[in-house]
């Protein structure tokens, strides 16, 4: 243990380098966490808009309400004059009649909302902005890191190449569709809260609109719920989205932290957190997301449940995309980082496998494409994937309540996924 005497000595042997009075290799003393501590402050001011309105939520998630010029996708210099479109042009039709959905057994699915709701609303003219948290930007591995994937997280259905699987550290259990031009998709996704087994680790639910082969120039744009330890300091599900153009390498992030993303709704905050959420049998909830493209901009729209249009990703940030996407795929993701030697038990929507059924495992249903006339319609040629079905499984279905549907999932490490 030091002595007072010795805390002394060094405390102000700091305030003489920051003085710049002694010559001392100050930069082992306090330049680094100097360095570090101004860039994440830099970064801060940059995401953390000046606020309207703020509302605490129950979860300890400060919500800044934010006038909808100010919003972080209009740091990007191909957007400071950008005219906001307030509505899309066209939206699909043919969608898919949402009935009061029920499974064999007669449950109801009910509705859901965001935590911070309880506590209030946000204001005309303004968007919803999750505040972002020194502590927040501190847990990633860098300050330029923060708000993005690693790379290679999206599943390659045809490849079998078990050292891409192991190199990429996550694991899938997918529908997909390719071969054809789609342009957007729709799915209703089972909210669970899955456990992580270690905070470095996630477990998400989403879909995918891909374009682009799968090397570098992969484009894609993403939406679901997530569990992610890492990223906000928690294990609660959260509505989050993300994009990419470059395979995850330098354009892209998660929600809105990073230019990208213009949203317009003042109702729902991405990266925040969704409540209630399923329970192992009890009552169920879900969520519903589509995403399009308008034929008259290009520009790529989200809707979040029945009639929260998000707002859009402008068609300049994509190259692929610009036209169309190529592939289309729903379902689950983890981080297996293998601790121990041993597969992770971080488990994947449920954490039970598909062949439970309703209430018990986790669903999609009414998954369906956008094509080129604007109609959603359901996917033809569905395949499934996942790296080890010992650990996650998938199994698709068709009726007339649900269209299209798989259940998927599972609890990672078990006696048969080792």
């Amino acid at each position: 243990m030091r002595t007072v005497r010795e805390l002394s000595t060094a405390a102000a042997a700091v305030v003489l380098c920051l003085l710049g009075l002694v010559s001392l290799s100050c930069a082992g003393r306090v330049g680094g966490g100097s360095r570090q501590n101004l860039a994440v402050e830099k970064h801060l001011r940059r995401l953390n808009k000046p606020p309207i309105k703020t509302i605490k939520s129950p979860d300890g998630d400060i919500i800044d309400c934010i006038h909808i010029s100010n919003q972080p996708a209009f740091d990007h210099p191909f957007l400071k004059d950008h005219k906001i479109q307030t509505r899309p042009n066209f939206h699909p039709e043919g969608l898919f009649e949402e009935k009061e959905v029920t499974s064999e057994a007669s449950e109801r699915v009910n509705p859901i909302k965001q935590l911070w709701h309880v506590n209030g609303k946000c204001p005309e003219n303004t968007i919803p902005v999750r505040r972002t948290t020194k502590d927040d930007v501190l847990r990633a591995s860098s300050v330029k890191r923060y708000g993005r994937k690693k790379h290679r997280t999206v599943p390659v259905p045809k490849s079998a190449d078990p050292d891409l699987i192991n190199q990429s550290g996550h694991q899938h259990a997918i529908a997909y569709v390719q071969g054809d031009r789609y342009y957007g998709a729709k799915g209703t996704i089972n909210v669970w809260e899955p456990k992580i087994q270690q905070s470095n680790e996630f477990s998400l639910s989403q879909i995918w609109i891909l374009g682009g082969s799968f090397g570098d120039d992969l484009n894609s744009i993403e939406a679901g719920w997530q569990v992610s330890p890492d990223l906000y300091g928690d294990n609660n599900t959260r509505l989050f989205t993300y994009w990419t153009s470059d395979a995850y390498q330098a354009t892209g992030c998660y929600n809105l932290l990073c230019s990208g993303f213009i949203q317009l709704n003042s109702e729902i905050a991405m990266g925040a957190s969704i409540s209630p959420v399923s329970g192992y049998r009890n009552s169920q909830y879900d969520i519903s997301i589509l995403i399009w493209k308008d034929p008259n901009e290009g520009h790529w729209w989200m809707q979040f449940g029945n009639g929260y249009v998000l707002g859009y990703w402008p068609s300049f940030l994509f190259s692929y995309l610009g036209e169309s996407a190529s592939m289309i795929e729903w379902g689950g993701e983890v981080v297996n980082s293998e601790p121990n030697g041993q597969h992770t038990s971080t488990q994947m929507g449920s954490g039970h496998f598909p062949r439970e059924g309703f209430g018990k495992s986790s669903y999609f249903r009414n998954i369906q494409v956008v094509d080129g006339s604007n109609n959603l319609r359901p996917p033809k040629g569905l395949g499934t994937f996942t790296e080890q079905s010992n650990c996650y499984d998938v199994q698709t279905g068709s009726n007339g309540v649900w269209g299209h549907y798989f259940y998927y999932g599972g609890p990672g490490r078990n006696p048969n996924c080792k």
